[in-house]
C-alpha cells in the first residue's frame, strides 16, 4: 500500500514538473506575444493619436508590455528552479506568477474602462481635428486625417458632406473634398462633390471608435488567455513545492536519485 502511494505520489510529481517546464516554455512564448500586442497598441496609437485627447488611453498597452517583460523572466525562475527542485526558486515562481496574475487582472479591467472611453474621446476630438485641417503634408492633423481616411477607407466625421462644414472647404472654393476620400479603384478622382459615388461614403468617426475598440479586446483577450495558464503555473508549482516539503516518498526519491 505504501509502496503504491509512493509510485502514485511520484507520478504526480514528474507530470507537475513536465506541465511546469512545457508552461515556462509558453511563458517565453507568452512574453514576445504579450510585447508585439503592446508595441502595436503603441503603434496604432501614434497613427491616430490626434484623435485621442487621453493620453491613458495607453495604460493597457504599457502594463501589457511590462508583464511581457516580467513572464520572459518568470519563464527562466521557472524553468531553474523546476530542474533544480529547489524550494525556494518555486516559491518565487509562484509569488511571481500571482503578482502577475493580479496585473493582468488590473489590465483586464483597464481595457474594458478605457473601451468605453474611447468613443466619448473620439466624439470630443474629432470635430476640431478636422476643423484644423488644411491639407497639407507639413500639417500634423491634416496627415492624421489622410492617414486615416485612406486606412479606414472613409471620408468625413459621419459621410463626405461633413467636409462642407470645414473652414478649409470654405478656403478652397472648389466644391470637392481631400483626395484621401477617394475609392483607390477609381482613376482620375479629384474629391468633386458633383461625383460622389467616387468617394467613401462611411463616416470616420465610427470606424475609428471600432478600431480602437477592437485592439482593446486584443490586449483583454491576450491578458485573460495568459492568466488562466498562470493559474495552472501556480498550481504546479505549489503541487512540487507541497510534495517536495511535506511527503516522505519524494523526499526518499530525492535521496535515492542523488545516490545514483
Amino acid at each position: 500500500m505504501s509502496k503504491a502511494r509512493s509510485t502514485m505520489g511520484q507520478c504526480g510529481i514528474t507530470s507537475s514538473k513536465t506541465v511546469l517546464v512545457f508552461l515556462n516554455l509558453i511563458f517565453w512564448a507568452a512574453a514576445g506575444i504579450l510585447c508585439y500586442i503592446g508595441a502595436y497598441v503603441f503603434i496604432t496609437y501614434d497613427d491616430y493619436d490626434h484623435f485621442f485627447e487621453d493620453v491613458y488611453t495607453l495604460i493597457p498597452a504599457v502594463i501589457i508590455i511590462a508583464v511581457g517583460t516580467l513572464l520572459f523572466i518568470i519563464g527562466l525562475i521557472g524553468c531553474c528552479a523546476t530542474i533544480r527542485e529547489s524550494s525556494c526558486g518555486l516559491a518565487t515562481f509562484a509569488a511571481i506568477l500571482l503578482l502577475v496574475f493580479l496585473t493582468e487582472c488590473v489590465v483586464v479591467v483597464l481595457g474594458y474602462t478605457y473601451r468605453a472611453k474611447v468613443e466619448d474621446e473620439v466624439n470630443h476630438s474629432i470635430q476640431k481635428v478636422y476643423s484644423e485641417y488644411n491639407g497639407t503634408n507639413s500639417d500634423a492633423p491634416s496627415r492624421a486625417i489622410d492617414y486615416v481616411q485612406r486606412q479606414l477607407h472613409c471620408c468625413g466625421i459621419h459621410n463626405y458632406s461633413d467636409w462642407r462644414n470645414t473652414r478649409w472647404f470654405g478656403e478652397s472654393k472648389n466644391n470637392s473634398v481631400p483626395v484621401s476620400c477617394c475609392q483607390p479603384s477609381i482613376g482620375n478622382c479629384t474629391g468633386v462633390l458633383t461625383r460622389p459615388s467616387e468617394l467613401y461614403q462611411e463616416g470616420c468617426e465610427a470606424l475609428v471608435v471600432k478600431k480602437f475598440k477592437e485592439i482593446m479586446m486584443y490586449v483583454i483577450w491576450a491578458a485573460l488567455t495568459f492568466a488562466s495558464v498562470q493559474m495552472l503555473g501556480m498550481l504546479c508549482a505549489c503541487v512540487v513545492l507541497c510534495r517536495r516539503t511535506h511527503d516522505p516518498a519524494y523526499e526518499l526519491l530525492v535521496t535515492t536519485n542523488s545516490y545514483a
